[in-house]
């Protein structure tokens, strides 16, 4: 009998977008599958600020789980949202065709001096040390990222930072009946169920999460029959990229509790790289930037995240350890 593929996700209408993808391209390759709906401990806990949690993988451990113990075949996930260690005896199956990598500010319509408070003008953001209007206009903003927290308040120091937790959808609901400004989301995900409402700006000066738009798809080690069938799914140049990003996140021992962002691209035979990390407070900043032959970029992430440290990250991270700010 043909083995119908199972295929293990989260129920939250994205989570869902990202399997039915996974499921159209597995039939395009005449491969049957169905969709398994699995709870994660970041779906229940509403509440608590994801970088407060402090659980690497707090998306992704209830479909390893399953995974492991043979309930699904396949799991699927945001794959910003997964530890840069799988579990034992899981490994990556393929990266899917990178989306926008970018961050959206949604705002109140009618916010006064939004723009000109925030430096946008024209259709294009200013220079960060720009001496815009609105400096001394304080909005509220909304976001459980830690690291859009700090790049936020780098930038805009005056400003304050409340919780956003939930579903895309109830995250927009909860800014319509706030007195916040606006909220912080992930282009990838409005776009992917066309939820991104008219009163949005793209925040082309902050750094995404390392592999932020990208989807990936994992399955058991042992699984070489599955795992053969997902090699045409992967896209090479989104593997490279969110590659060297996870490489950068792991080297300066990352997860969702550290303020760590990384881009890479390619771009006529070169990795153009970029990488940081921020103070919770957004008060000190670090950054890299390199190009690499693509032939030599292997260990690019990597070299990044040593440049990060030496340059005084170490004592970022050690401070956000310990409780700094």
């Amino acid at each position: 009998m043909k083995h119908i593929v199972k295929i293990g996700t989260r129920d939250s209408a994205l989570a869902v977008w990202q399997a039915k993808k996974v499921q159209t391209l597995l039939a395009e390759q005449d491969v049957a599958s169905t969709l398994v709906y699995i709870k994660s401990e970041g779906d229940i806990n509403l509440t608590v600020p994801l970088y407060e949690i402090g659980v690497q993988g707090i998306f992704t451990k209830a479909l390893d789980v399953a995974l492991l113990q043979k309930n699904i075949d396949v799991a699927v996930h945001s794959y910003k949202d997964v530890p840069t260690q799988l579990a034992k005896g899981i490994v990556k199956a393929a990266v899917l065709k990178r989306d926008s990598y970018k961050d959206v500010l949604i705002y109140k319509a009618g916010t006064p001096l939004l723009e000109e408070s925030l430096g946008f003008a024209g259709g294009k953001w200013l220079q960060k040390n720009s001496d815009v209007a609105g400096e001394i206009t304080s909005f509220t903003i909304a976001t459980s990222s830690i690291r859009r927290r700090a790049q936020w308040l780098h930038r805009y120091p005056h400003h304050t930072i409340d919780n956003l937790r939930g579903n895309i959808n109830s995250r927009l609901r909860k800014l319509e009946e706030s007195n916040w400004q606006g909220a912080i989301f992930a282009a990838a995900g409005l776009d992917r169920i066309n939820l991104r409402p008219p009163a949005s700006i793209e925040l082309d000066w902050m750094l995404p999460a390392p592999a932020q738009g990208a989807v990936v798809a994992v399955c058991r080690a042992e699984d070489q029959w599955l795992r053969d069938i997902f090699i045409s799914l992967n896209d090479m140049h989104t593997d490279i990229c969110t590659g060297a990003e996870r490489d950068f996140l792991r080297a300066l021992s990352g997860g969702c509790s550290t303020p760590i962002s990384a881009l890479a691209q390619i771009d006529d035979g070169f990795l153009h790289f970029k990488g940081s990390i921020t103070s919770v407070n957004g008060k000190e900043t670090i950054e890299t930037e390199r190009k690499t032959e693509l032939n030599k970029m292997e260990d690019t992430g990597k070299e990044a995240a040593l440049e990060i440290l030496a340059n005084g990250g170490d004592k970022i991270i050690e401070s956000i350890r310990n409780g700094g700010k």
